[in-house]
């Protein structure tokens, strides 16, 4: 030490490593030390670099309590499908609508006003359960037992892109964390080569867009990866999946300075969470190049199996969803939209359920067929439901081309597998299908619930973001516990 410069200390590593401001505010045109940075040594600049390197965010995590459901996926129907078309018997429709001989002469219904409109998709009771099911869904009626269909859903505000949102995060004002964050957040991944989240849409981005899947003020490693499945070949699913331009080993070194350069930069200033997310998405994206390739090259599959989903959209991204549950993915969300049906319904609605009826039924017994049924979670869900009463087009008053408008009062949705109780009804709407009137579920008690299913205890996970403890379910939530085995 020299005893006449008291400030004076043997080298270390933030002597090397600066800010840009600091840097050029201390050797101005000096630019020739920037090279100094790579010569060093990684253990003289950071002696836990390889610790830091070797923790993952999505290490396994244990949950609160015992659970019943080790994976999730939720089959989104974007654009709100109907309730009493698709899981909502209300035969004391047809009395009031005039267009189906209805004995109350077409008068407006009770308490709702609008001209009654009787759905033209029948039920029958299927399984041992006798669940009335919609005729919409013959291959997916096959599996009622297992399936718990919640009646008496409910939101706040029958908009697509604000209900959306709502239902992926608990929020359609604040920009909050998705479903699939938290629960990875909690619970990790069980491959840490892929993302423990991933979103797979076929086509462009849904209302509300990414933050559908975001992780928002949760660091960066938990928000969801959006795949667009409409491309078959794998290159063109993921892009830019394989660097044409430097080996794996050649990467592998970058990552390493990478990773040394930003333990240097956290030590200077505080952590920088879109640094850190940056670093996290190239570290997976490294991972990602063979793992990935695998996962979603369906061609690896038997004949048979992909005989069984179909070769159409829909079953391809089913078919997707199964292998990336099955490698360890922990929440994978399956988009499929186009139910907003403000006109032809009756022909709509059967187009939509046959795009998702096989692939659906297929995914189940898939998982039953790999011992993966009873640990994974199935929700299946749009953002709001639909009104009992008749919607015209541009005022055409035509009966053949009907749909029904927007309704936030009362919806369905399901839920299969991993601790779900099938073969059975959950909640009711009135006897017309427009409110939800007993055992009610708001979008915060479905997620309270799922949580509850992963083995958490929905008031207790949290995150801390600007003094606050930050939950899925906000300040609400109700665990509906009679779906649950």
């Amino acid at each position: 030490m020299n005893k006449f410069r008291p400030d004076h200390h043997a080298p270390q590593a933030q002597d090397y490593f600066q800010t840009r401001r600091q840097f050029l505010s201390r050797y101005g045109t000096g630019f020739g030390l920037l090279g100094l940075a790579s010569l060093l040594e990684p253990d003289l600049i950071n002696p836990n670099a390889g610790a830091a390197q070797n923790f993952s965010p999505l290490a396994v995590k244990k949950p609160h309590f015992q659970a019943r459901a080790k994976r999730v996926i939720h089959i989104f129907a974007q654009g709100a499908p109907s309730q009493v078309d698709t899981w909502d018997y209300k035969p004391d429709l047809v009395r009031y609508d005039a267009a189906r001989g209805g004995d109350m002469n077409g008068k407006p219904l009770p308490d709702i006003g609008g001209v009654a409109f009787a759905s033209p998709v029948d039920y029958m009771r299927r399984g041992q359960s006798g669940v009335p099911v919609a005729e919409i869904w013959p291959e997916l009626g096959q599996h009622i037992d297992d399936i718990a269909v919640i009646n008496s859903m409910h939101t706040d505000i029958p908009a697509h892109e604000f209900a959306s949102v709502m239902m992926n995060t608990g929020s359609g004002r604040l920009v909050k964390p998705s479903m699939g964050s938290w629960v990875t957040y909690g619970l990790g991944s069980e491959n840490q080569n892929l993302p423990g989240f991933i979103s797979l849409t076929p086509g462009g981005g849904p209302p509300g867009g990414s933050e559908n899947w975001r992780s928002a003020f949760l660091p960066g490693s938990y928000q969801g990866t959006h795949i667009n499945t409409r491309e078959p070949r794998v290159e063109r699913l993921i892009e830019n999946i394989k660097n044409n331009y430097i080996t794996l080993p050649e990467q592998r070194q970058q990552l390493d300075l990478l990773h040394q350069l930003n333990a240097v930069h956290s030590l200077n200033l505080k952590k920088e969470e879109q640094l850190e997310a940056r670093i996290q998405a190239f570290e997976l994206a490294f991972k990602m190049q063979t793992e990935a390739t695998e996962v979603f090259d369906i061609s690896k599959e038997p004949q048979s199996v992909r005989d069984m989903y179909g070769d159409s959209a829909q079953g391809r991204q089913m078919l997707i969803a199964r292998r990336l549950l099955e490698k360890g993915v922990r929440f994978v969300q399956a988009w499929h939209g186009g139910w907003d049906h403000h006109s032809n319904l009756d022909t709509a609605i059967r187009n939509k359920a046959g795009e998702i009826d096989k692939p659906i039924a297929a995914f189940i017994q898939d998982l039953k067929n790999r011992g993966m049924f009873e640990e994974t979670l199935i929700i299946w869900s749009g953002e709001f439901g639909r009104t009992p009463t008749r919607q015209l087009p541009n005022g055409n008053n035509n009966f053949e081309v009907p749909g029904r408008n927007h309704n936030h009062r009362g919806f369905s949705a399901w839920m299969a597998g991993g601790g779900v109780k099938g073969g059975q009804r959950y909640g009711a709407t009135d006897e017309f299908g427009y409110r939800a009137v007993s055992d009610k579920v708001h979008i915060h008690d479905l997620h309270a619930t799922v949580l509850a299913l992963l083995g958490f205890d929905h008031e207790k996970l949290t995150y801390r973001y600007n003094g606050r403890d930050f939950r899925l379910t906000d300040v609400y939530g109700n665990v509906v516990r009679d779906v649950i085995a």
